[in-house]
């Protein structure tokens, strides 16, 4: 069998040791494996960013790669260590939603709770799940250990829906900020299907607003703004995007992850939300 590609995704940044051991743990098992980070630097303990970080990238690699996860403030706790399976792709990860967006997506899941302790290095860490069960099962699975072996499927994994927009009138959608990106931008949870007719060539006139700002102009790329403008564009994950040319955004309008984003349309555009 072909050797697994394995991605990293966690938030353990890379001032400290975990990310490295991680992968000792993976090459002592497998040394000939291939590892490739996707982001280290994961918003601390923020299951939604890991979940939204993991969802952009994993269907990019190539099929059978196996994706380390590893967002886990419930490191210690009952919380079950997971692999799950779709059509072309593995994932290891806590199971505290961090997978979510990739149930979503797949229309094919297997769940298994990882069960298997002869696969773990022991003894096994309270405080460092990622080395001592995550890694260890990683490095097992890139070399082609069968997932029956690791446990049996569950179905009562956990899972979250991202915030949705909400219409508040016929003229006006509120949405949220799901997230900064290290440029300023602010990328929030309005999409071409929230909100088609904002997304056409010629759309109606309309001012997205945040904070105490009004933002009236959109672009197609960050190039067509001017220095220190603010304007939103459709980014590449499929998102309204509030940004500034070579600028930061959250800084020039005051806002970040959590602030509330309002489209209002001039004339009707919308259905009336409910109550």
């Amino acid at each position: 069998m072909a050797q697994r590609l394995i991605t990293f995704t966690t938030d353990f940044g890379l001032n400290d040791h975990y990310v490295g051991t991680m992968k000792g743990v993976i090459l002592s098992i497998n040394p000939t494996a291939q590892i490739v980070d996707i982001c280290n630097a994961v918003q601390s303990f923020d299951v939604l960013d890991g979940a939204l970080t993991i969802v952009q990238a994993y269907h990019y690699f190539p099929s059978d790669t196996v994706h380390l996860v590893v967002v886990d403030p419930g490191v210690g706790s009952t919380r079950r260590p997971l692999l799950v399976i779709t059509e072309k792709h593995m994932f290891i990860a806590p199971d505290n939603g961090v997978l979510s967006f990739v149930y979503d997506r797949e229309e094919r899941v297997s769940v298994r709770d990882i069960t298997s302790t002869h696969y773990f290095l022991q003894p096994v860490s309270g405080t460092f799940h990622g080395r001592d069960i995550f890694s260890a099962v990683a490095g097992w699975l890139s070399k082609g250990v069968e997932v029956a072996k690791f446990g049996d499927e569950i179905t009562d994994y956990t899972r979250f829906a991202a915030p949705k927009p909400k219409p508040i009138s016929d003229k006006l959608l509120k949405g949220v900020v799901l997230k900064v990106d290290k440029f300023g931008n602010l990328i929030t949870n309005i999409t071409p299907n929230d909100l088609p007719q904002l997304f056409t060539p010629e759309p109606p006139p309309f001012k997205v607003l945040i904070g105490k700002h009004e933002i009236a102009k959109m672009t197609h790329s960050y190039s067509e703004g001017t220095p220190g403008e603010v304007f939103v564009v459709l980014n590449s994950m499929g998102f309204l995007e509030i940004a500034s040319h070579r600028g930061s955004a959250a800084h020039l309008v005051g806002a970040g992850k959590g602030s509330d984003v309002g489209v209002l349309f001039e004339t009707a555009q919308i259905g009336a939300g409910t109550p």
